[in-house]
């Protein structure tokens, strides 16, 4: 940003704080922020004219840079607001990159210690979350849904790490993902059809696999008559249901208190009369509070961080052991065996695109001390989907 420009940002600034007609009494809009940018921007050129001095000529421009620098974030904005961009990160204040498609690249951008401070802190002045030496990791939803992590600097070596995961609302619904080939349309309807049958999902796959973009289409699948819960520790499913809930966990107070869990949120749902109950990821001691849910005939859904469908499986079947030494690994073996229908398994190839390798179905046996599948589908042989619960019910 120039010296006028910066100017510029100062002044209008200057004027938000101290012209009420502008504050009426309510939060200061974008549209609040430009119209006064356009009239700085005039005013300056109009002094500048004057004294033979340099214009702004691009009004459009400079007005969408004050707009990003007094309402947005900054030099962020125009990587938010930029639909290819599915994911931002500062590695430090110098070291700034996007991901597009899955694949990452390195932006020539470089900002100021302060400068990254200043967004962070607008990014969670609205969702009531904080950072400091004693809380030094948040998690937060921006306005768009997107999802904010940041690392404090006492924590990260040299300056905070931030994570922008944005909310890509197109990608929504099974038909979007068939269009980009996530996944064929035989696979897509039999999933489809599991979901508006009332049949239980373990969605698995690595980080950046595409497990909560899966989730969410799967969700939007369910029947509308049927009220969904969804329990999450930050906002990131978008769903598009008439009869929703969506909860979210929350960090504990400076002095420890008020935290709530998972497992807290999970046990809650339970009591609002839900038709399907989605966790947004299962990875501690709430997965026994799930599967003890679907053991109750409520179908679910929700996702987990494994190597194949199997040993997404396997994992659900070990953290419930989390939640206390009187669990049993001979209980919940049986329990997740019993109430999973299928695990779909997501993956990513090398060139950042995102589709789902297999499907398996549980066959409620437990054998080697691991729930018994089938294989219903697999991407690189291609088979045809069945189900064979759907064909004994028919």
């Amino acid at each position: 940003m120039n010296p006028e420009q910066h100017s510029i940002v100062e002044r209008v600034r200057e004027r938000i704080r101290g012209d009420q007609s502008v504050l009426s009494g309510r939060a200061v809009l974008a549209d609040d922020v430009r119209r006064l940018a356009f009239a700085e921007i005039r005013r300056h050129n109009d002094y500048a004219l004057a004294r033979g001095s340099r214009t702004v000529d691009d009004l459009d421009a400079a007005a969408r840079e004050v707009v990003a620098a007094v309402a947005g974030y900054g030099p962020l904005q125009p990587l938010l607001d930029d639909p290819g961009i599915e994911e931002i990160w500062l590695n430090s204040a110098r070291d700034v990159f996007i991901a597009r498609a899955g694949v990452s690249e390195r932006v020539p951008m470089e900002l100021t210690d302060d400068l990254v401070r200043d967004i962070v802190e607008r990014m969670l002045h609205t969702s009531g979350r904080r950072i400091d030496i004693s809380q030094p990791f948040v998690d937060a939803s921006l306005p768009d849904g997107s999802r904010l992590h940041v690392v404090h600097g006492g924590i990260a070596r040299g300056s905070w790490a931030v994570n922008i995961r944005k909310f890509l609302p197109s990608v929504g619904s099974l038909d979007r993902l068939v269009e980009l080939d996530s996944l064929p349309r035989r696979t897509a309807d039999l999933l489809g059809d599991a979901m508006r049958e009332g049949r239980s999902v373990l969605v698995s796959g690595a980080t950046h696999a595409g497990k909560t973009t899966l989730l969410g289409a799967l969700a939007s699948e369910c029947r509308p008559e049927q009220r969904i819960v969804t329990v999450e520790e930050t906002f990131e499913l978008s769903i598009d249901a008439p009869d929703l809930v969506a909860m979210q966990g929350r960090q504990p107070s400076l002095e420890g208190t008020g935290e709530i869990t998972l497992r807290r949120l999970v046990k809650e749902a339970l009591r609002m009369r839900p038709d399907r109950l989605i966790v947004g990821e299962v990875r501690d001691a709430e997965a026994l509070d799930l599967v003890l849910a679907l053991n109750t005939g409520l179908p679910g859904a929700a996702t987990i961080h494994a190597n194949s469908a199997a040993d997404a499986l396997v994992k659900l079947s070990a953290l419930p052991l989390l939640a206390g030494r009187n669990i049993d690994r001979d209980f919940v073996l049986p329990a997740v065996a019993g109430s999973l229908d299928l695990v779909v398994h997501c993956a990513r190839s090398a060139d950042g695109a995102r589709y789902v390798e297999e499907i398996i179905e549980p066959t409620g046996e437990i054998t080697g001390g691991a729930p018994t599948t089938r294989t219903i589908y697999h991407a690189h042989t291609d088979r045809a989907p069945s189900l064979r619960r759907s064909e004994r019910a028919a």
